[in-house]
């Protein structure tokens, strides 16, 4: 399929990098931490205990589902609060978690991919998530990253697809959205009136019964081909 892409808007976790090893991490740098610094808090609540209250107070903020940092702090304040412990643990504790989550291992084919496409197109990250690019160290490949947290609603809700648009200065339908995820990556920017592309790495079944993503590839590296041949396809075209 061919059709002109002016900017591209492109999720993070699970489609630049996995997160399931930076979820492992923290999991273990918090506890560790824990040990040392708040036995009390390490021994109520160790891994799976630490891991079943923050689901619970995901449930029980479903208006922050947008801001995960407060949800993981509002996890800690109430874990240090159940075991007698120091509040003032809180912020060094949060600290020490996103650390964690910003320490990521890319996949194999994200960076040269990532240069590529962003040496054709603006590119800018739209993520749910909370990792931070600078910290990272991959902001220079972003003309910004817009996240669920500053924006105040999460994908697949189309305001913030909207909104990266609209900082991008293009067009809703001059915009590929390309991420991991059926329902917040590729229906949700469907929906916003965006193109997009589902990095489909895991050989996962498509299960919507009307939508489909615009392009599907296995990897970034795909997209990256795809743009090159759609750009020299575009010039030749505009040279004839």
């Amino acid at each position: 399929m061919n059709f002109p892409v002016r900017a591209i808007t492109l999720d993070l976790d699970d489609t630049l990098w996995p997160f399931a090893p930076i979820g492992a991490r923290i999991e273990q740098v918090l506890h560790a931490w824990m040990l040392e610094h708040s036995p009390p808090t390490a021994a109520r609540f160790p891994i799976e205990a630490m891991r079943a209250l923050r689901e619970q107070v995901f449930a029980e903020h479903p208006q922050l589902i947008h801001d995960l940092s407060e949800l993981r702090r509002l996890t800690l304040r109430r874990a240090l609060q159940e075991s007698g412990a120091d509040p003032a643990l809180l912020e060094p504790a949060y600290e020490i978690f996103y650390a964690a989550r910003n320490q990521v291992e890319c996949y194999p084919d994200s960076l040269a991919a990532l240069e590529r496409i962003a040496a054709r197109v603006p590119v800018a990250a739209v993520t749910n998530g909370n990792a931070d690019l600078e910290r990272i160290g991959l902001s220079r490949h972003f003309w910004f990253q817009l996240g669920a947290r500053e924006h105040g609603a999460a994908k697949p809700e189309a305001s913030i697809f909207h909104a990266a648009c609209q900082r991008l200065g293009v067009p809703h339908f001059e915009v590929l959205h390309v991420g991991d995820h059926i329902e917040m990556d590729v229906i949700g920017a469907a929906q916003a009136g965006l193109r997009s592309c589902w990095i489909n790495r895991e050989a996962q079944t498509w299960t919507h019964p009307t939508l489909r993503p615009d392009l599907e590839f296995t990897d970034l590296t795909a997209l990256a081909d795809w743009l090159d041949a759609t750009h020299l396809h575009n010039t030749e075209h505009a040279a004839a």
